[in-house]
């Protein structure tokens, strides 16, 4: 009887530890994607593709790869822009190019509950875009600055949102 619950209570603690250690991984795996996509967002690649849908970043190269997103966040680039857009619904790391390259902008996204989740100035990147990750499952309202033009719009992060917004228009 000792043995069996030895036995039991080992093999639980074995269990419970390699829990610990899949969590661990998945929170590594999650923050290499948060690096993955800021390096595609940022860089300069020949020869390769990426994409990001709502779920999963998508790199072409010589063969294809994909890497699932966590399950809390959503990534979502936005590109405000005053006079040139493109229709978008999948950002691509990689090709898409927005109009306000390297600009500063005051961003402000509130939850549907009134939580501010982001109130600050950010700077778009050398693609025109802002790349920000917020909570899955909500609906936020998005407003953007640009010294005396605004633009304001609704945006969600459920399964299959865009992850591309190119209709930012700042008037």
């Amino acid at each position: 009887m000792k043995k069996a619950l030895f036995i039991m209570i080992s093999l639980w603690s074995i269990f419970l530890l390699m829990g610990c250690n899949s969590e661990e991984e998945s929170k590594e795996e999650g923050q290499d994607i948060r690096e993955m996509v800021q390096e595609y967002s940022t860089g300069s690649f020949e020869n390769v593709s990426a994409s990001i849908t709502s779920h999963k970043l998508i790199v072409k190269d010589d063969k294809e790869k994909s890497y699932d997103l966590s399950e809390e966040e959503f990534f979502v680039s936005i590109a405000p822009y005053v006079k040139e857009t493109h229709p978008c619904e999948i950002h691509s790391l990689t090709g898409c190019q927005g109009e306000l390259v390297n600009k500063e902008f005051n961003v402000y996204i509130q939850d549907e509950d009134g939580k501010v989740i982001i109130d600050e100035a950010m700077t778009s990147l050398e693609n025109g875009f802002i790349d920000i990750w917020l909570p899955r499952e909500k609906t936020y309202q998005v407003r953007i600055n640009y010294g005396e033009k605004i633009s304001e719009t609704t945006i969600s992060t459920f399964k299959d949102d865009n992850t591309c917004i190119t209709t930012m228009q700042l008037i």
